[in-house]
């Protein structure tokens, strides 16, 4: 049985379990008719007067607007760009030019390597970076632990809103807190949280805060918040005329215009099919509420089978308070890449490393092989979740 979702999603018709939502989701139709529609009314470059160039310098401002309306913020508070990643390395290059030796940042150990590694270079320049350890099997974090690590040196604390390896979900409020008790900034990474839970960074209290569009059902870019009072203070490596008060000092070169019309189809998605048709803000926050009511009951049964599977060994929060439908687990006897080559063979695609979260998997004693990943979206059905079972049953 294929997903009701299939006549939205071209590839959930091929009745293949997609099981690997972690690393990027589908793409609804809307996103695609976007992209095609974009480039067939010509390919060009924004800021000039003839129609094709007028219509690609209102589209980028519209996708600016959008993000906005996603992140809770405002639109010269949004950078576009090709990646969280590659967005998040600018921001540390930026604040490399700004921390002295002696100064100091704290990164979760829940952290994809992209929320980390930025960070973890300002060593070179004496700033003294410290883990904040998670407990584990669940990976859960704790505001007090933060607490005992931060000093009036801590000049940036990085968390991620959800896991991408153990599914789960900081206090991220809790942490800002934290942070800005010591005159901190808080970098929070949306990547994997944000097609589950509808982004709200004036809630949060970030300082910053990247996610991706590709894992929220739209093409692969990146965008990146930045609190305004932040923005021109902050250096970049830019063309000298763009504004040092401007998001354009952080999106060099010329832009993705179809990516960016599609992610637009992609929000449009979220509002009509998910959202009631509601525009703006509300129209998202009634569509998350409604992938909440989708993904709960998957979430449930995932977490319940896998966990009391004879075969299993489950990492990440036991119940499903704090958590996303995120899986990390192993199959006793079977390595990991050897359990996603077989699930593959039975029609379910799941991941299989560390899925750049290495501290995490270091702390679990999983490298260099890791673990299983099964991560689960709205589109996603109950027969996945069965055929999962059903494959890791059948393991030799």
């Amino acid at each position: 049985m294929s997903s009701p979702f299939a006549e939205h999603f071209p590839a959930l018709r091929s009745g293949f379990s997609y099981l690997d939502n972690a690393a990027g989701a589908q793409v609804p139709t809307h996103c695609i008719d976007a992209i095609h529609q974009f480039l067939s009314g010509g390919s060009c470059n924004v800021g000039q007067p003839y129609p094709a160039s007028r219509v690609a310098t209102a589209l980028k401002a519209r996708a600016r607007e959008e993000t906005a309306e996603f992140l809770h913020c405002r639109p010269d508070e949004v950078m576009l760009g090709p990646s969280a990643t590659a967005l998040t390395f600018q921001v540390g290059r930026a604040v490399s030019r700004l921390f002295k030796p002696g100064d100091e940042v704290v990164i979760s150990e829940l952290e994809h390597e992209s929320n980390a590694a930025p960070w973890r270079a300002l060593e070179a320049q004496g700033v003294k970076v410290s883990t904040w350890r998670a407990s584990w099997p669940e990976g859960r974090l704790e505001a007090s632990e933060l607490k005992k690590l931060v000093t009036p040196r801590t000049r940036l604390v990085a968390v991620s809103a959800a896991a991408n390896s153990v599914g789960a979900t900081p206090d991220v409020a809790a942490a800002a807190e934290v942070a800005h008790g010591v005159g901190a900034w808080l970098f929070v990474d949306a990547v994997h949280s944000s097609p589950h839970h509808l982004p709200d960074v004036r809630a949060w209290g970030a300082d910053f805060a990247v996610f991706s569009p590709y894992k929220v059902f739209g093409p692969h870019l990146g965008c990146l918040y930045v609190r305004r009072e932040l923005l021109a203070g902050l250096p970049a490596d830019k063309l000298w005329f763009m504004p040092d008060d401007g998001p354009q000092k952080f999106e060099p070169g010329t832009a993705n215009h179809e990516g960016w019309a599609g992610w637009l189809g992609s929000l449009r998605y979220l509002r009509d099919v998910l959202g009631g048709g509601q525009p703006g803000r509300e129209g998202l926050t009634r569509a998350f509420q409604r992938i909440t009511q989708l993904e709960q009951p998957l979430l449930e049964a995932a977490l319940e089978q896998l966990s009391r599977h004879p075969r299993v060994r489950l990492y990440g929060p036991k119940t499903s308070a704090g958590r996303v439908a995120t899986f990390c687990f192993n199959v006793t006897g079977v390595a990991p890449r050897a359990v996603a080559e077989h699930l593959a063979e039975q029609g379910v695609g799941v991941a299989a490393g560390h899925y750049y979260a290495t501290m995490a998997a270091e702390a679990l004693g999983l490298m260099p092989d890791g673990a299983v990943r099964a991560s689960l979206l709205h589109y996603n059905t109950a027969e996945d979740v069965g055929r999962l079972l059903a494959a890791l049953d059948s393991l030799p």
